[in-house]
Order: C-alpha cells, then structure tokens, then sequence
C-alpha cells in the first residue's frame, strides 16, 4: 500500500463529512487534503482511543518528532511520508502540525472549560488551524481568506461540540463553558445524567446561535476572488450548517441521541454547493 493509498482508506474510513468534501477537487489538491486529513486522525485517534494518560503522551511525543521528520526528510509513517512529497508543490507549516498537537494534548488533561474565552482557544488549535492549512492548501490570492478560515474551523469543531455533548459526557468531558451552564441553571451533573430539562434546551439553542454566528463571521470575511478556490470548505459549511438544522428539527435532544446525515445526503449536499459556488 502506497502512502497515498493508506491515506486515502484512512480518510474513507472516517466516514466524515469532510471526506465528502474532497471529492470534487483536482488530484494534486485532493492528494494533500486527504494526507492533511489522515494527519489529524492519527492524532486525534492517540486521545480518543489510548486509556493510558502516559502511553498517549507517548504517542503524541512521537508524531511531534515525526512532523519534525516531515521536514527534514526523514519521515517514516505513511502520512508523513504523503505529506512530505506534497511539500515541494503546497505550502504546508511545520508549526501549524504542531499546534494541532498542542491541541490534542489538551484533551489529555483538560476536561471541563471556565468560559469561551477558554474553549475558543481550544477550538483554535483542533479546527482554526485545520482551517489555515486547508485554506493553504485550496489556494487562495486575498490575505482575508485565512480570517475566513480560521472562523469557518471554529463554527465547525463548535458544530461538533453541540452535536457530541451526550457522548463526551460519556467520556467524562464537557466541553460547554461553565460559566453558560451556570447562565442558564444547569448542572454538569445534568450532563452527565442526561437530564434534558427546558433549562439545557435554553443553552444549546444559545450554543447553535452562536456556531452561526461563526458561519456568518467566516462568510463575511470569504473574498469574491477566492471563493470558486475554497470552494471545499464552502461544502462543509453547506453540511454542517444542514447539520445544525437537523440538531435543532429533533429538539436538541444530543444527551442521548447523536444526529447524523446520510452519505448519500452529504454527497447531494457537497455536488449541489459544488455547482452553486
């Protein structure tokens, strides 16, 4: 199997939505998103599936020194090594790697979050970042497309943390500010017990207002000139921004129930902005 091959099964695998997303761009960029794109899964899998707070240190200490290895020529996983023949062609940082790092070891330690101020830099490293690098690697010729984004990965990793509050808890984490939990009269014992009240019902639609606003903010910061270019992201926008309705249309009901669209929903969605954009 080729690096590029384990990349692409690794991405497939996911069944994420962003994969829908890639389908529509030309080889070389859809090379490299996909190899960015497996990147953060085999990080993210380090938190979400080793149990052992030091083995996963372990691990993530190990891909810290294995981006470096991207670039020094040196790599040795077959991700690194799809990303370090991409090196030459797209501009990818070695410090944006890294800060995606950063953010996955803040889910080793870091379970519950004071306020937004907090979370938002939390969503910065996991999802803005992602956004830099994927901007870079769409293209674009306005500086502002990085100010879009950066929010259009924010309102993303937001989306995800609405959607996944029951199943995080589950996993004793909590990722809505507790200071809004406080706002709003309730309980992280509430989460933890899925007690859906019209109190928690109150705080989620005030968390789904705010992820559009972030929609809104990256929109508005899109230029003309390169929105055919971020044409991906625009994608996942159109579905996560479905997403959100869809939350909503079953009450918010995410303390035990997960809402999901069908890949064949996600495909409709991702031709349709594709044509439109």
């Amino acid at each position: 199997m080729t690096p590029d091959e384990y990349c692409q099964q690794k991405a497939a695998q996911s069944g994420s939505s962003f994969y829908y997303s890639f389908l529509f761009l030309p080889p070389l960029r859809r090379r490299a998103i996909t190899a960015f794109y497996a990147y953060c899964r085999e990080v993210d899998d380090v938190v979400d599936e080793c149990t052992d707070l030091g083995v996963a240190r372990t691990k993530l200490a190990w891909w810290r020194t294995e981006t470096a290895a991207i670039y020094e020529g040196k790599a040795k996983h077959p991700v690194a090594l799809a990303l370090a023949a991409l090196l030459p062609s797209l501009k990818i940082e070695q410090a944006h790697l890294q800060e995606i790092i950063d953010g996955m070891e803040m889910d080793l330690t870091q379970h519950r979050y004071r306020n937004f101020d907090d979370l938002k830099q939390y969503c910065h490293l996991v999802a803005g970042v992602v956004g830099l690098v994927s901007a870079e690697i769409f293209g674009y010729t306005n500086a502002d497309t990085l100010k879009y984004a950066e929010n259009l990965g924010i309102a993303f990793q937001l989306t995800n943390i609405i959607r996944d509050v029951g199943e995080d808890a589950r996993r004793d984490r909590v990722y809505l500010p507790l200071d809004e939990l406080a706002r709003f009269n309730v309980s992280v014992a509430d989460i933890m017990h899925a007690r859906h009240t019209e109190a928690f019902t109150r705080l989620m639609e005030f968390q789904v207002e705010r992820a559009l606003e972030y929609y809104s903010t990256a929109m508005r910061w899109l230029p003309a000139e390169d929105r055919r270019a971020q044409r991906t992201g625009l994608i996942m926008a159109a579905i996560y921004r479905t997403l959100l309705d869809e939350l909503r249309a079953d009450g918010l009901r995410v303390l035990t129930h997960r809402t999901s669209l069908t890949p064949l929903r996600k495909l409709w969605i991702a031709w349709k902005t594709w044509i439109k954009a």
